[in-house]
C-alpha cells in the first residue's frame, strides 16, 4: 500500500486532484466528507459542538448550521482548536477505517488521504508521500470571491485560518501547480500517478 497525503490551501485545485486521483484507481478519503459525518445529526460529535458553542450553531431541522459554526470558529483560534478537538479523533478514527478496507482489498492499494488541514494537524509522518497543491493566497481569495460568491472580507478569513503556502512547501514531496487549468492540474497528477505507481510495482519486485 501507499498512502498519501494531500492538501493545499482552499480553493488552489485540491478537489481537481483528489477527482483525478480516484480517476486512475486510487482509494480516496475525504476528510471533508468525513468531518461532515462526524457531526452528523443524532452523533455524538454533533452533541459536543452544540455543548461547547450553543443551539444557536444548529439549523431549524436540528442539523448542524455549518456558515453559521464557521462564522465562529474562522475569527477565533481558540473556538477553532475547540471544535478540532471534538471532530478530528472521529475524523481519524473513520479514516482508518476506510483504509484497512481497501488493503484488505487489494495490498497494492494507493490511497490518498484528502486532509486539508494536515499540515496544522502535524501528521505528515503519517505519509509515505505528501503532496500539495499550490497557489498564492491572493489567487485563491479572488477565486473564493469569483467562484463561490463570498464577501473578501469572508475569503481573507478563510485563507488566513490555515497554513501559509511556505509551511505547506515546507513538507511536501511533491507540489502541484495549482495556478493554471484544470486540465493542466490533472496532466501534473497524471504524471505523478505514472511515477508512483512504477515505483511501487519496482519495490514489489524486489520484495520478491
Amino acid at each position: 500500500m501507499l498512502r498519501i497525503g494531500l492538501t493545499g490551501g482552499i480553493a488552489a485545485g485540491k478537489s481537481v486532484v483528489e477527482r483525478r486521483f480516484a480517476e486512475l484507481g486510487a482509494v480516496v478519503v475525504d476528510y471533508d466528507l468525513l468531518a461532515r459525518d462526524a457531526v452528523a445529526p443524532g452523533s455524538v460529535g454533533l452533541d459536543e459542538v452544540v455543548a461547547a458553542f450553543g443551539p444557536d450553531v444548529l439549523a431549524p431541522d436540528g442539523s448542524l448550521d455549518r456558515p453559521a459554526l464557521g462564522r465562529r470558529v474562522f475569527a477565533d483560534d481558540d473556538a477553532r482548536r475547540t471544535l478540532e478537538a471534538i471532530v478530528h479523533p472521529e475524523v481519524r478514527r473513520l479514516a482508518a477505517e476506510i483504509e484497512a478496507r481497501a488493503v484488505a482489498r487489494d495490498h497494492r492499494a494507493v490511497v490518498v488521504h484528502d486532509i486539508p488541514l494536515l499540515v496544522e494537524g502535524e501528521r505528515v509522518e503519517h505519509f509515505g508521500l505528501v503532496v500539495v497543491v499550490d497557489a498564492p493566497a491572493a489567487l485563491r481569495v479572488r477565486r473564493l470571491v469569483e467562484r463561490r460568491g463570498m464577501a473578501e472580507a469572508d475569503a481573507r478569513a478563510r485563507v488566513a485560518a490555515q497554513a501559509t503556502d511556505d509551511q505547506r512547501r515546507a513538507v511536501a514531496d511533491v507540489v502541484l501547480d495549482g495556478t493554471r487549468t484544470d486540465d493542466d492540474l490533472r496532466a501534473q497528477v497524471d504524471t505523478l500517478w505514472t511515477r508512483v505507481t512504477a515505483e511501487a510495482a519496482d519495490e514489489e519486485l524486489v520484495g520478491d
